[in-house]
């Protein structure tokens, strides 16, 4: 890809984000192209409809949550602090905004890779004692669907209550 496209290309997946964090992912296809400085035409070259520019949307977020699983694996001192780190970098206002809108998305092709190494952090985790045995990877990609994709639906200091309830480690009360 040409240099002057790739960077159309990221404008516009930029703008879009932008867009559809603020207005959901119905915002309209001209408020995208505006805000990436680009014509509708270029717009809808890269782009030819919705679905398309969703599924690219969608892939580079799901990028994205590799890149934050990568980067609190390197951070955290332990596999249940970089499991927490991680679900709290994932779920913040911006970042879920961008998950409820693409919430309807197709599943990116990333997204298997994705939950296979979330999985792998948690049974870690679990080995090394610091997350319950009982729960699992599918818990924890279900508070992201509940915190990120459905925002509101439960108050976002249940986050730090839910995630001490999957730690092994219990604070005293």
């Amino acid at each position: 890809m040409r240099a002057d496209a790739r960077r159309n290309r990221d404008r516009i997946l930029e703008a879009a984000r932008d867009a559809m964090a603020e207005r959901g992912a119905d915002a309209p296809m001209e408020l995208i192209a505006r805000l990436a400085g680009v014509g509708v035409g270029t717009l809808y070259r890269r782009f030819p409809d919705r679905d398309v520019l969703l599924a690219a949307l969608a892939e580079q977020y799901v990028h994205e949550l590799v890149d934050a699983l990568d980067a609190a694996v390197m951070a955290e001192p332990d596999a249940w602090a970089a499991v927490r780190a991680f679900v709290v970098h994932s779920v913040e206002k911006g970042r879920g905004a961008v998950a409820a809108a693409l919430a309807g998305a197709s599943a990116p092709e990333g997204r298997q890779a994705l939950v296979e190494r979330v999985d792998e952090l948690v049974r870690q985790a679990q080995a090394d004692g610091g997350m319950r045995r009982d729960a699992g990877s599918g818990d924890i990609m279900e508070l992201l669907s509940v915190f990120a994709c459905h925002p509101g639906v439960i108050p976002e200091r249940f986050l730090p209550l839910m995630l001490d309830g999957l730690s092994a480690v219990r604070s005293p009360a």
